[in-house]
């Protein structure tokens, strides 16, 4: 067990505000230490926030500590109140489904086997045949309106025009019964989060304290932010999630090789398990050669392949390159150039011939033929990575990828479809 685990954690930017830090930083390191975060099937999958709470329980038990990753199927079905408007609920089917998607997606990123293996929980087990008399009675009379009040987000939704209601009131208390239970049923002494969870945290801590006279410990990871001051994780099309269903593993890569050359090596040490000489090496290389973006492809390929695997992660960069001329886009496999295209302005191709005039117009990368044909002799056209400059040239069969897709760019970077209908 490393001794270091939470000045590890320092240097990674992974501790925001926690409760006596000196007595947590002896607690990790003296003894073996169970641990848990949760996580709210609010959603059909997690998103790349959420992979700032696994990966960190994952450093923790590689450090020598047990985790318990809760996945929230009594919670889920209350969610945890927004700084704007009531959430939505959900009916018990939908969260109960939602529930095995997420225990999923967290299962490969932690080890299940060994000494130090992590489990899997799932808090309705606690709170199914709870009664509201034994939730009043148990849970309820060690929390204080004061300060539940107090929290940021009620403060602030109380003070609004849409207020709060009583079920998301409640939501703390539910969550810090959560640690409660672990606390009981399995030795749990620790709880992390984001910071945005602090007084949810600190309920749990509270509530231990005066139902079980016990000390037990929490931190919190800090909100990610990007380098200009922008929100982290949304793209133009939303959410990254960590579904390739609803986020393709070419677009879960392109999104991290799209960051700021600034912000690789802080998200480098948060989303990634490289070393301090390994990240202080690619900081090195991307200023001696800033064109080529090391850090930045380190980061994006070393992600993709902790969520999607390796081979995903590979088959995303070959396709990262061969889309923008670096590569052959006739080496991809179907899935892969299938996935790369998938968010790509497209025309749909039927039995007759297109031309290349036609396709640009129909796909968007030109506004008229006009336009389409000026570019065309200017030679910033290109299918299939080849320079056309013919303004009377068609789409042939053979320039249909697997027999589908046929790409078209417009200069260097601007990239279109044309899909042939099946």
């Amino acid at each position: 067990m490393s001794e270091s685990i939470f000045d590890a954690l320092v240097w990674r930017g992974l501790v925001a505000q926690s409760t006596d830090r000196e007595a947590l930083r002896r607690h990790l390191e003296t003894q073996s230490v169970t641990y848990y975060c949760g996580f709210d099937p609010t959603a059909p999958s997690l998103h790349i926030g959420n992979l700032v709470q696994i990966l960190t329980l994952r450093r923790l038990q590689l450090a020598g500590h047990h985790p318990l990753a809760l996945v929230g199927g009594a919670t889920g079905l209350i969610g945890d109140p927004k700084m704007t408007g009531e959430r939505t609920l959900n009916d018990p089917q939908t969260v109960a489904a939602w529930v095995e998607r997420i225990r999923q997606q967290i299962a490969p990123l932690l080890d299940f086997e060994g000494e130090h293996a992590a489990r899997l929980v799932n808090n309705l087990d606690w709170t199914k045949d709870l009664s509201a008399i034994d939730l009043l009675r148990g849970v309820g009379k060690h929390f204080r309106l004061s300060t539940m009040l107090a929290k940021e987000t009620v403060a602030r939704r109380l003070a609004s025009d849409q207020g709060i209601s009583f079920t998301e009131f409640s939501y703390q208390v539910l969550q810090a019964l959560d640690f409660r239970e672990l606390h009981r049923r399995h030795g749990c002494t620790l709880q992390t989060g984001g910071n945005d969870q602090w007084g949810n945290l600190l309920g749990g801590v509270e509530l231990i304290r005066k139902a079980d006279s016990a000390t037990v410990h929490a931190f919190t990871t800090p909100l990610i932010t990007k380098a200009d001051g922008t929100k982290f994780g949304k793209t133009e099309a939303g959410t990254v999630w960590l579904d390739p269903e609803l986020t393709t593993p070419y677009a879960f890569y392109q999104f991290w090789l799209n960051q700021d050359d600034r912000d690789a090596a802080p998200y480098l040490k948060v989303f990634t398990f490289a070393s301090p000489e390994e990240i202080g090496e690619l900081e090195a290389a991307t200023l001696e050669r800033p064109q080529e973006r090391p850090a930045l492809k380190a980061l994006a390929w070393q992600v993709t392949a902790l969520v999607h695997g390796e081979r995903a992660a590979q088959g995303a960069a070959d396709a990262a390159a061969a889309l923008f001329g670096s590569g052959s886009l006739r080496s991809l496999d179907a899935a892969v150039l299938a996935s790369a295209v998938a968010d790509l302005p497209k025309a749909t191709a039927g039995p007759a011939e297109v031309t290349v005039v036609d396709a640009l117009t129909a796909s968007g990368l030109e506004k008229s033929k006009g336009a389409a044909r000026r570019t065309l002799a200017s030679g910033g056209v290109y299918l299939n990575n080849a320079k056309v400059t013919d303004p009377e040239a068609v789409l042939r069969a053979e320039d249909f990828l697997h027999g589908r897709f046929a790409l078209l760019r417009r200069g260097r970077k601007t990239l279109g479809l044309v899909e042939r209908a099946s």
